[in-house]
Order: C-alpha cells, then structure tokens, then sequence
C-alpha cells in the first residue's frame, strides 16, 4: 500500500514555539488488477487444449474474488498464473490450427490427385 502523507498546520496562532501538527493520512490507491476472466472463457469455450482455457478461467475467478476481499498481492499472483495459462493455450490452439490447416490442404491435393489420376486412367493403375 502507498501512504501519502499530508501536512496540516495548525492555523490563527502567531510565531509561537508550540510544536505543530502533523496528521497522516493513508490513501489506499484504486490499483487496477487485470483478472483475465474474459480472455480465460474465451480460451474456455473455444480453444480448450487440454483443458488451460478451464483452469486459466479458475485462476481468473480467484483473481477476482481475491481481489474484491482485498488482497491484492494474491489477486496479482492468480492474474499472472491465468495469463500464463491463457497465453499457453492460445500458443497451443494456433499450433494445432495451423497444422489442421495443413493437414487439410496435404489431404485436398492428395484427394484432387487422385481423381485427375482417375480421370486420365479409367478402370486400372
């Protein structure tokens, strides 16, 4: 927590030698902790590789709750564990996209191949 401290003097006495008065006054500042909760149903509902886009969407939880008793060190800690998770899975999610990709244009030309081949030998090899 960050403490700000003011100084209020005490006003309407002359130059006297009384000591003043120092009042502190703790601020606790709005500090704004990320919990990932939509980026984690993101992964949740539709790039769910073995299951991070779930467990990310558990940390993101308790970020929040965490965050809403006040604890923000705790909030802090499930946030950066939710954004790991969550940039794992989307890591693991584009890995198997771009390989479905290519698994679909090997088996499409192998398809278009065959029947050309097909077309230009009918009956046999």
């Amino acid at each position: 927590m960050h403490k700000e401290e003011y100084e209020v003097s005490v006003m309407g006495g002359g130059h006297t030698s009384a000591p003043q008065t120092t009042t502190v006054i703790n601020m606790p500042r709005d500090i704004s902790v990320p919990d990932h909760v939509v980026w984690s149903l993101f992964n949740t509902l539709f790039m769910n590789f073995c299951c991070l886009g779930f467990i990310a969407f558990a940390y993101s939880v308790k970020s929040r709750d965490r965050k809403m008793v006040g604890d923000i060190t705790g909030a802090q800690a499930f946030a950066s564990t939710a954004k790991c998770l969550n940039i794992w899975a989307l890591i693991f999610n584009i890995i198997l996209t771009i390989g479905a990709i290519v698994i679909l244009i090997i088996f499409s030309a192998a398809i278009v191949q065959a029947i050309s081949q097909m077309k230009t030998h009918p009956g046999g090899f």
